[in-house]
Order: C-alpha cells, then structure tokens, then sequence
C-alpha cells in the first residue's frame, strides 16, 4: 500500500522535486563523488603517472598498463565486497550511515595521495619509488571506498520519489553530479606546469565540502534491530548464494547484469583512459585535454537530464539500447581518431552515453527488482559492473603491455577491444524479458 509521503510525491512538479531538500542533498553527493571520479580517476592520476612513467612512447605505454591494473585492483575488492553491502542494506535499513564511513575513508586517502607525492626520498619498492608506490596504494583504497559508498547511495533513490518519479530523480542526481566536474577542474591553474600531483589535496577537500549535505540532512530509516536477518559477516555471502539460486525466479534482472557487466566494461575503461589516450596518442595537450573533457562534462549533463525523460518516455530498456549505440560509434570515431576534431566528436558524443547509461540503468534496476530485494539487487548490480571494471581495464592494459613496441597503436587497439564488448553487451540486453520477473 502507497504511504502519505508517495500520494504526496505524486503531485511533485518536476522543479518541486528537484528542489525539495532530501533530493537536492541526495544529489549533491553525486556532485562531490564526482570531483573525485574526474579529478582523480579521470584527470590528475593518469597525468601524475604519465608524467611520472611516460618519458617515451614505450613507456607511454607502460603508464598506461600501471593505470590500467591499479583499477582492476580496486576493483577487484570490490567485487568482493559489493554483494554483502546489499545484504547489510536489506537487514538494516541502513544507507547514509555507511555513505558516511565510506566517503570520508575515501576523503582520507585522497589527502593522502597528495601526501605522499610530496615525499622525496630514494627508497624504492619493486623498483618503484616508495613515494610513487604509496600514492598508487592510496589511489586503490581511495577508489575502492568510493565505489563502496556509490552501492548505498544508489539504494537510496527508492526513498525519495515514487516508481514514476525514478527516471527525473537519476537523470537530475546524474546531472548535478557532473556540475561537479566543472567545479572540481577549478584546481587546474594550481597544476597548470604540470606538476599534477598538486591537485590531490584540494580534491580532496572539495570531496568534502560538498558530501556534508547529505551527511547532516539526509536521515535512515533503520530496522529494528530485533527484525534484522543477518547476524554475522559471513551470512551475508549466504543471502548471496540463495539469491543466485533462485536465479530462475529473476532471470530479467540477472540477464540485464551480464549486459550492463560488457556494457559498463567500455565505460569503466574509458573513462580511466581516457586522459592518456588523448594526450599521448591523439596529441592533446593537458590544457587541451581539460577543455575538452569541460565540453565532454556539458554534454553528460544535458544527455542526463535528456534521457531522464526518453527513459520515462519510452522505458528504461529501449533507452539503454540507444545509449549502448550512441557508446559504440564514439568509440569508433575515438579509435580512428588521426585529427583532434575527430576526438572532439568522440568525447562529445560518449559523455552524452556515459550520463546516460547512469540514468537508465538505476531505473532499470528499479524496475526489474522486488522492493523487498532492491538493496541486495544494488549490490549484484555493482557486482557486475565491478566485476567488468576489473576485466576491461586489466585487457586494455595487458593489450598496451604486450604490444608497446607498437606504440600508439597498442592503445587504438586496446580501445577497440571495447567496441566488441559494447556490442555484446548490447545483444544481451536487447533478450531481457522484463515482463517474466516476479515479485514474491
């Protein structure tokens, strides 16, 4: 039965629901998770490693192949971690509270990559620099966090709207999400002669700053603790090898994660290569690269904001299809890319995809899911995704690695290994029969 507060929700205006207080805070974490995805993830740790590594066209590929692996990595945890997150959602009710913890462990070590740049000293690791190495560390937990924490917040959209209100609310959470990006970019001027590390500290402040609204506005609604089902820690991984079990029973939603698991390989990887990829085989510049990636930004947030109302119009699964198209001629364009206005069609076009790939798959899984399993289909659903962030980087950079010698042809054809993928994951979505999914 609908309570008060969905009757009410119902009545919302699109700008009344933009504005109301729990979304806007809501989103507003989207928007300080994403300075740290851009600046860190995107922009200034590939730049710290090339600058660092890349002293040639070989060893571009190297920093590559380094980038590549220490995403895998965080990945990897992970995927590990993810399915009991789902769990500890549905048993405790529990959301902001861990979004918390796992944002500002997160916030930490971000600070801390900054930290340990500064150090000089000779002391090595594996014949890496100690320094070096210890910023990669804290990369891989700060990384590994922040996914951590995108679990619980996804599973806080169910909170804040009805069913029909999902797709406005994620394209409008993308959308301001993005806005982070421009802000978080204001740092360059301070790396602008390239010395990049100096962009992890005030990253990690501006991480902050904006987290603190849903910190202190957005409230839980625990379960008692009495009505609460899991009482250990390895519990958790039991709830999850149940659900596989009844399998059968969701079969839409387990088919549209192997999909989103080839689809969101193209993005995971694309988005952590992006940098390099245009600076060391298309030529940008990094001043160059952060006007692009700005424009790149700009399109995300209109295809967010615009795919919101496609998915409501024409549903989510229709819309996930026009998306995966619109990720493979980019990567097409990106691959074939000899002149830098080729890769500015590229960019232009996959930050339209990457917005709204967010967009219409949360509320794909929305749909998909039973209320009572939302939490534990969160967690699967970042299992997938994670699972793919581990595969699709660690190919690329193994294809960079085995065929550096080639040099910039080792990283076009390490993109274009994400072409098959999209195309694959595109096929399987495309057999999702979302009408055969019960409830019970």
């Amino acid at each position: 039965m609908m309570n008060v507060g969905s009757q009410k929700s119902i009545l919302r205006s699109p700008w009344g629901l933009y504005l109301s207080l729990p979304i806007l805070s809501w989103a507003f974490y989207d928007f300080a998770n994403t300075i740290f995805s851009s600046n860190i993830n995107t922009v200034f740790f590939p730049f710290y490693m090339d600058e660092i590594l890349g002293t040639n066209e070989v060893k571009q590929q190297v920093a590559s192949t380094f980038i590549s692996y220490a995403n895998a990595i965080a990945s990897l945890f992970l995927v590990i971690f993810s399915p009991l997150f789902g769990v500890w959602i549905d048993n405790t009710g529990l959301k902001k509270r861990f979004i918390v913890w796992f944002a500002s462990i997160s916030i930490i070590f971000t600070f801390m990559m900054g930290v340990f740049s500064y150090w000089q000293t000779d002391i090595t690791f594996g014949g890496v620099p100690m320094s070096l190495f210890l910023v990669v560390v804290s990369f891989v937990i700060a990384k590994f966090f922040f996914n951590s924490s995108l679990v619980f917040y996804d599973a806080m959209m169910p909170d804040l709207g009805t069913k029909e209100e999902m797709p406005l609310i994620s394209g409008y959470g993308v959308a301001i999400g993005y806005l982070g990006t421009i802000i978080g970019l204001l740092v360059y001027p301070f790396v602008s002669d390239g010395n990049f590390h100096r962009a992890f500290i005030p990253t990690a402040a501006l991480y902050l700053i904006f987290s603190l609204p849903l910190f202190f506005i957005n409230k839980d609604k625990p379960i008692p603790k009495e009505q609460r089902k899991v009482n250990s820690f390895l519990s958790g991984y039991k709830e999850i090898i149940k659900t596989f079990k009844e399998m059968r029973a969701y079969k839409p939603i387990f088919t549209f994660m192997i999909a989103y698991f080839f689809l969101n390989d193209a993005i995971a990887t694309t988005i952590a290569m992006m940098a390099v990829y245009a600076t060391a085989i298309v030529g940008f510049s990094s001043g160059q690269f952060i006007i692009l990636y700005l424009v790149s930004t700009v399109s995300t947030i209109i295809g967010s904001l615009a795919f919101g109302y496609i998915t409501k119009s024409v549903g989510a699964k229709k819309a996930i299809i026009y998306v995966a198209l619109l990720m493979i001629v980019s990567l097409v364009i990106a691959v074939f890319a000899l002149k830098q206005w080729m890769f500015w069609i590229a960019g232009s076009m996959f930050g339209v995809s990457l917005g709204s790939m967010w967009v219409t798959s949360r509320t794909y899984i929305i749909e998909l899911s039973p209320i009572e399993k939302q939490g534990q289909f969160f967690g699967l659903f970042a299992f997938s995704g994670k699972v793919s962030s581990i595969i699709g980087p660690a190919i690329y950079g193994t294809v960079t690695l085995l065929l550096k010698d080639y040099g910039a042809l080792a990283s076009r054809i390490a993109l274009s290994t994400l072409i098959v993928l999209t195309i694959i994951g595109l096929i399987i979505h495309i057999r999702v029969r979302p009408n055969v999914t019960k409830s019970t």
